[in-house]
């Protein structure tokens, strides 16, 4: 029997409440049917804009359906950073450790990178000032575009329903 989690347990789950043990036991079961729309609704609960949340994005990001039904990636700040379908990171505030000294600031002498062959890249929220993701890269490469889900496929294939059309929650 596949077991099902509360709405309790599921926000320990996603605010690190819980002890290992628990977090590898629910980890390792098979994910109930309903799990998705539970943290859809506990996500939801912690924003305060009404823009229905699609999909988790990352640490503080979504993807949101708007009110004007656009699709966009949206910091729980209420930043939005244009069409999910664009790299977010272009839209945010660049901090680059390029230099010996700042990316020291961050890892001990003998284990941090060199400079010479890498840079950290921070992207910071331009509304809350939210550190949201690190890249470590050589210097010069390009931007990063993690990843761009396929919202239709996922909620069709995955969900075995239709991507949600309606703007608010």
């Amino acid at each position: 029997m596949i077991p099902s989690y509360d709405s309790a347990t599921l926000r320990d789950l996603l605010e690190g409440k819980l002890p290992w043990s628990e977090v590898h036991g629910i980890m390792s079961a098979f994910k109930d049917p309903d799990r998705f729309d539970k943290m859809l609704e506990i996500h939801q609960s912690r924003v305060t804009w009404q823009d229905r949340i699609l999909l988790p994005y990352g640490e503080n990001l979504y993807i949101v359906q708007t009110a004007d039904a656009r699709r966009v990636v949206k910091c729980a700040c209420g930043q939005e950073f244009g069409d999910y379908r664009q790299n977010w990171k272009l839209e945010a505030l660049i901090r680059v450790r390029s230099s010996q000294a700042e990316i020291e600031e961050l890892y001990p002498k003998m284990m941090a990178a060199n400079a010479e062959w890498m840079q950290l890249r921070e992207f910071i929220c331009p509304g809350c000032k939210t550190l949201l993701e690190v890249e470590a890269v050589p210097p010069g490469y390009p931007i990063l575009f993690d990843f761009q889900p396929d919202l239709e496929a996922f909620y069709e294939q995955w969900l075995g329903r239709k991507l949600p059309t309606g703007a608010s929650t």
